[in-house]
Formats: structure tokens, C-alpha cells, sequence
């Protein structure tokens, strides 16, 4: 396997990661390296970075903390229609490695799972390498790439990238429960991962007409095709596919679905006619003026915005369109609250003020469409865990006083 120094290299994240070639690429000495890993899904450490190589990505990990202070790990505070931006603007890489199903009659191979940045990048890429892995699934309107084209190729039967999401509990159901009730019928969504997305899907079984535009599609779109709720006429669309074994197996045969690349996906004006766009995330923490950290934790960069910021200004820009954000009241069993007065010292605004139309809790929702500054404040308050708001309201008063 030829890799030179000063390399170029892309190598993809989520389902798509190339993982028999994962540790030789992010081995090799003095290379550059574009990687789209984000944490809890594919694990990266500083110590598997060869001498001299740079990382960059929009995804920061905590096992990344020694690589980011030495400046062998660069994270990029850039959203992914950003980051597609800086590719096409950048030098073409050297190196573009995927993972692919094993080839058709006609010698194409499926991208299956993950399209994101990798059809851009294949277009202009110098040499492919290329795992062949069976168990990459062929999805029908996937991008495919010649198997002609690959300078390397790997075949590996490594099971693919999956995730599993905890069993929905009583906090993450009433969340849902109240975000069911902004989600007309006919309603096209962006969703994450985790509890409360998927406890949405059970949530909006009723509905109906519904189309799917998301950055990923996991577990619960099983829900909502079964529930017919979504539109049988509608092509559903998303760069990743990140789930079960079972979804993977499933979605084999699921044709109303199409996975490409994020110019067709996170460009502010592809989301901005979208005629009823919603899209849904998650926070870490959320103040009392409506910033979002979805970043920090107890002051230590754990993640990267992605392509939140993307489908959130989308949103607010689509003809009856929200942003919304989803988040438990507080910290779990420390009942600490994710409602602050400001987001805490040294904490990253993610989303800003103006990105944002409903934050919900368990407790209710708050709607910040056409409100003011202190409106907004009492409305947020409203939703913060009862334990709590007195404090905040004792401390929203004081920043009041000089605004």
C-alpha cells in the first residue's frame, strides 16, 4: 500500500468507515489526514496518530486531548455545508479511502450505508483505496463507484459500524410527546441519535405524510413505515444510514430511500424550500437568552457541531419551517440543570439565539417565534425543571438589569 509522504487523505466516519484500513492510514508518518469519526461511533486516540501526521475534522473526542495540545489533532469548528465548502475550495486529495459493497454485474460498487463527503471527494481524488466488505448492504439509489477505479483494494468481512439506542425512559417520552404536537401531518424532518428521536417515531405512528430530509437515518424510520406515516409517494432522503444489524439487513429492500452526498443535503438553500421543515436536535445545555452548547462538557470539548447549524438555519429559513432543540431539564441523577441563566464559562454557543424557534423539556415547550429578550427568558424558565426556577429567575433578574 503506497502512501507517501505529504499524503492527502480522506477518511470517512459513521457506517462508512473503512475500518481494515483505519489504523494503517491514521498510522502513517507526515500525512494529512480529513476524517468525519465522531465520537461514541468511531473511536479515535492521540496515540494512534503516526509521527508528523495531521487529523482534522468537525468532530472533537476527549480521547483527542493530548493530539489537539500538541496540534496533532485539529478540530474544525465548521459545519459540514462549511466543510464541503473547504474541500471544494482545497487542493484535491491524494488518498479517498471507502468502504463498498462487493460489485454487481456490472462491476459497480454500492458507497450503501454513507454518502456524505465521499462523492465530492471521489470526483477529484487521485488514487481510491477501497475495502470490499459483503456485508455493506447495495442500497438501490446509493451513489456507486467502478470497482475499475480503486488503486487498492481490501476485501474484509469486518462487521460493519453500529449503534443501539437505550430503551426510551419516561423523560425521554414526554419530551416526545411534546414535540408530536409541532409536527403537522405532511411535516418533512431532520432527526439525531438517541432516546428522544426515537422515542418521536413511536410518537407521530398517527401521523401522516410524512417525509424524511435528515442528515441520518436510523432505527425508528422502521417505525414510522410500518405505522404508515410516512408518504408513499415521497423519496426519503439522508447522507448516513446509522443503526442495528437489523436496519442495515432491512433497508437492503426499502427502495423510497436515498442516500447522497451533502451537497444535496446541508446547502442553505436546498433546506430553505423545503416547504415545512423540521428539523429536531439535541443539546448539552441551553440559557436563558436560547444559545445552545451541544460541545462542551464541564468546560472539555466532547464533540462538534456537524451539521446541526446546517438544518437549524435551514429550518428557520423554510416556508413554515422550526428549529427545535430537545433536552431533558437536568443531569440525570444530579438533577443539575441544562437550563443556565448563560451558558457556563468557556462553554461553546453551538447554535446562536437566532437559530433556535422551540426548546423542549419535559416540562413543556418553549416557543421563542416573535418574542423579546426578557419573553423569551420567562418562556424558557417555564420549561426548566420546578426545582430550579427560582434560582434561575433570582438570576435571569440580575442579568436583566443590564440589558
Amino acid at each position: 500500500m503506497d502512501i507517501e509522504r505529504g499524503d492527502r487523505i480522506f477518511l470517512p466516519g459513521s457506517a462508512g468507515e473503512p475500518t481494515a484500513l483505519k489504523s494503517k492510514l491514521l498510522g502513517a508518518n507526515d500525512v494529512h489526514i480529513t476524517t468525519t469519526f465522531a465520537p461514541g461511533i468511531n473511536p479515535l486516540e492521540s496515540s494512534s496518530i503516526g509521527v508528523g501526521t495531521i487529523v482534522q475534522g468537525p468532530f472533537m473526542q476527549p480521547a483527542l486531548q493530548d493530539a489537539q495540545r500538541s496540534g496533532a489533532f485539529r478540530h474544525l469548528p465548521i459545519s459540514y455545508a462549511g466543510l464541503l465548502k473547504l474541500i471544494a475550495d482545497s487542493p484535491a486529495f491524494d488518498i479517498c479511502a471507502v468502504q463498498v459493497s462487493e460489485p454487481d454485474d456490472q462491476g459497480q460498487c454500492s458507497l450503501g450505508l454513507l454518502a456524505e463527503f465521499t462523492p465530492a471527494i471521489l470526483a477529484r481524488a487521485r488514487r481510491i483505496f477501497a475495502v470490499i466488505n459483503p456485508m455493506m448492504p447495495v442500497i438501490a439509489n446509493a451513489p456507486r463507484v467502478a470497482r475499475s477505479r480503486f488503486d487498492v483494494v481490501v476485501e474484509d468481512e469486518t462487521p460493519l459500524i453500529t449503534y443501539e439506542v437505550e430503551a426510551s425512559d419516561a423523560t425521554s417520552q414526554r419530551i416526545a410527546e411534546n414535540l408530536a404536537e409541532f409536527v403537522p401531518d405532511g411535516a418533512t424532518l431532520h432527526t439525531g441519535l438517541g432516546k428522544v428521536p426515537q422515542a418521536l417515531m413511536g410518537a407521530l405512528r398517527t401521523h401522516r405524510g410524512l417525509r424524511i430530509h435528515s442528515g441520518i437515518i436510523s432505527d425508528g424510520i422502521v417505525t414510522l413505515l410500518e405505522a404508515g406515516a410516512l408518504d408513499p409517494n415521497h423519496r426519503h432522503s439522508c447522507s448516513v444510514v446509522l443503526g442495528s444489524r437489523h436496519l442495515y439487513s432491512w433497508i437492503r429492500d426499502w427502495h423510497d430511500v436515498r442516500v447522497c452526498g451533502v451537497e444535496h443535503m446541508h446547502l442553505p438553500g436546498v433546506l430553505a424550500e423545503i416547504n415545512g421543515f423540521v428539523a429536531i436536535n439535541s443539546a448539552l445545555e441551553v440559557d436563558l437568552f436560547g444559545q445552545c452548547n451541544l460541545e462542551h462538557a464541564n468546560g472539555r470539548a466532547v464533540s462538534g457541531g456537524g451539521g446541526v447549524t446546517d438544518f437549524a438555519r435551514g429550518a428557520r429559513l423554510a416556508p413554515r419551517g422550526l428549529s427545535v432543540i430537545c433536552l431533558p431539564a437536568t443531569f440525570g441523577r444530579s438533577r443539575g440543570s441544562r437550563i443556565v441563566p448563560r451558558l457556563r464559562g468557556g462553554a461553546i454557543t453551538t447554535l446562536s439565539r437566532n437559530d433556535v424557534d422551540l426548546i423542549i423539556t419535559e416540562y413543556g415547550t418553549a416557543d421563542l417565534r416573535g418574542k423579546s429578550v426578557n419573553q423569551r427568558a420567562t418562556a424558557i424558565l417555564a420549561v426548566a425543571a420546578p426545582e430550579t426556577r427560582e434560582t434561575l429567575e433570582k438570576e435571569w433578574f440580575s442579568i436583566a438589569q443590564n440589558l
